[in-house]
């Protein structure tokens, strides 16, 4: 029997996701726990914050 392959469902950001990654970056929240509220990926989540210049950094 073969098996089947998941689906992969992409979301699209919305200005609420983004605004909320911004705020918990500020924060200095890492990144697991921002992928986790938003029910994304740390890579996915990462991957954007780069793109928005925005810093993940934990460091103060």
């Amino acid at each position: 029997m073969a098996k089947t392959k998941k689906k992969i469902v992409r979301r699209e950001w919305t200005k609420a996701d983004v605004r909320q990654m911004k705020t918990m970056a500020k924060t200095k929240v890492g990144v697991g726990k921002i992928a986790k509220a938003l029910k994304r990926t740390p890579g996915a989540t990462a991957v954007m914050a780069a793109k928005l210049g925005v810093s993940l950094s934990t460091r103060v």
